[in-house]
């Protein structure tokens, strides 16, 4: 907390305490029947009875609940230190905070439920009760042209190393610099640094002039301060803080990315085929420049708690996906990130704090230790040739599923393959012949792995064969090992597909041209002949 942060708190703590001890009764016992049944039905399970972030819920939660005893709120439009707007309130009602357990409740309550538990909400800081203070929405005006411009971006990124973002967001902006395995807020729980390429999590919203009015105001009770005072001291200006938050922006996609079903796999080599990344041959490097060139496909991950132990809170949010194919092989290369790279020591104390944050179900606990990170791909057996697929968790004892699984440990990562039999077994298949293989890197907060392996195997029995032209069920499992991920404690995604493509046969574009020709005959033909019966009928 900043030092002027702490004194406008102190400030309007001694103002909501005389005012309350001041206030008439009737102000004190307002009628808030409404607010609170609502309250109660559906925000004190995260929020408690009395407002202090600490439902029963809570508990399971990272990050924790607003605790609004202290009106201390993160997304405003008002300074650091200031209490929110009622718009700036009823927008985090209606919109929810991405990156949390906080959902959207507009579509869910009415507006006047929403209105009500907003009122509510209010009465649980004396803050609010000083009728005296006027709420002032700061002025923040509009962003400079040539935003996405090199020289715009340059100055963004100049300011982004010189005010000290990269010390917690690091130096590509994935949460993973020197500063963030020491982060907490002011109630003393871990947080995690933003990672700066998902803008569709950022909390106060996802477009240039939201990163700018954080950047302006702050997030009060975690470490990101405002900038605000760096204006004041002319040390950058207005123009300059508009630049870093357009810099920020720029290392996210320009438009959230869309979950799709299908992975679509196009053949590269000497097959030929159409579609983006065709040509060249099977790039199995994860830094190959064949890749640039490939569709990639966006996959969010949630954590397991289906079985005992649960794990609420994953450390990964999701991973993207590319895969082509030869017509003898196929690759997949899956990227995601992840802020450490696993075993790391500098994160074991943060490991700890986490597990001690974060409760565990009654399956007792799992101390902290120098996990690697993880990552699996899962395949049914056999393509299926309905929708039927085996439990998506790992499969079952009698209907097991086909896995790769990588794990960065020791240096350069190895692979394993095998079946899965549930989350608690997994019987590694012996002989190279259908092993794959893979090849991974870590930079800057980002792992990127590519698997190879033939279309076809001997072990028809328990390893898949690829068949182009077919959708095969995929899904993925990825572990953080530094968040003391490891075991059933870990993300998972649902069933999806990948398809690999087949070429295009030549008879495909050459149909069409025969049957437009034969056409534009047939029509000149029948033109030709109601001419000629035309000029024989003028004769007769």
């Amino acid at each position: 907390m900043t030092v002027w942060r702490a004194i406008g708190r102190f400030q309007m703590a001694i103002m909501g305490l005389s005012v309350l001890l001041c206030a008439p009764s009737s102000l004190r016992a307002q009628d808030t029947t409404a607010g609170k049944k609502v309250y109660v039905k559906w925000c004190a399970g995260c929020h408690g009875e009395t407002g202090a972030g600490d439902g029963p819920a809570a508990a399971y939660m990272l990050p924790r609940p607003r605790n609004f005893t202290g009106a201390i709120y993160k997304i405003r439009t008002t300074a650091s230190g200031q209490l929110p707007t009622d718009a700036d309130m009823m927008r985090a009602i209606d919109q929810g905070l991405p990156g949390s357990a906080m959902p959207a409740w507009k579509g869910r309550l009415s507006d006047a439920d929403r209105r009500a538990v907003l009122a509510y909400l209010k009465t649980f800081s004396s803050f609010f009760a000083d009728t005296s203070q006027h709420v002032v929405e700061l002025k923040f005006g509009s962003a400079p042209g040539g935003g996405s411009g090199a020289e715009a971006l340059k100055v963004g990124r100049q300011f982004y190393d010189s005010i000290g973002c990269r010390k917690c967001h690091g130096d590509q902006g994935r949460g993973d610099g020197p500063s963030a395995p020491t982060l907490k807020d002011d109630a003393g729980f871990p947080i995690f640094a933003a990672d700066l390429h998902q803008s569709w999590r950022f909390r106060g919203g996802a477009s240039v002039e939201d990163v700018y009015r954080r950047l302006r105001t702050g997030l009060d009770g975690t470490p990101m301060p405002s900038f605000a005072d760096l204006i004041d001291q002319k040390f950058l200006t207005d123009e300059q803080l508009w630049r870093l938050a357009q810099y920020v922006r720029s290392l996210s996609p320009a438009r959230t990315p869309e979950v799709r079903d299908v992975i679509h796999a196009p053949r590269v080599g000497g097959g030929g085929g159409g579609g983006r990344g065709a040509g060249g041959t099977l790039p199995t490097a994860p830094d190959d420049s064949a890749w640039a060139r490939v569709d990639r496909y966006w996959f969010p991950l949630v954590g397991q708690v289906i079985r005992k132990s649960r794990w609420f809170v994953p450390a990964i949010a999701g991973v993207w996906v590319q895969a082509v194919h030869d017509g003898q092989a196929v690759a997949v290369r899956v990227s995601w990130d992840d802020r450490s790279q696993s075993p790391d020591t500098a994160w074991l104390p943060f490991e700890k704090r986490v597990l001690e944050t974060v409760a565990s179900d009654d399956s007792g606990t799992s101390g902290a230790g120098l996990w690697p990170d993880q990552l699996a791909l899962q395949f049914p057996r056999r393509i299926p040739a309905g929708m039927e697929r085996p439990y998506f968790l790992m499969g079952t004892e009698t209907d097991p599923v086909y896995q790769w699984r990588w794990v960065s440990s020791p240096a350069g990562g190895r692979v394993v393959t095998g079946l899965a039999r549930g989350l608690e077994r997994f019987d590694t298949l012996a002989g190279a012949e259908g092993a794959p293989g893979a090849r991974s890197s870590y930079d800057h907060g980002e792992w990127r792995v590519v698997f190879t392996r033939s279309l076809a195997t001997p072990d028809t029995a328990n390893e898949l064969q690829f068949e182009p032209g077919r959708a095969i069920p995929v899904a993925f499992f990825a572990w953080d090992g530094s968040s003391g991920e490891h075991g059933t404690r870990l993300a998972v995604s649902t069933w999806y597909f990948l398809a690999l493509d087949q070429p295009t046969p030549p008879r495909v574009f050459i149909s069409p041209v025969v049957a437009m020709a034969l056409t534009l005959g047939l029509g000149v033909m029948v033109v030709l002949r109601a001419q000629r019966r035309g000029t024989a009928g003028s004769r007769g």
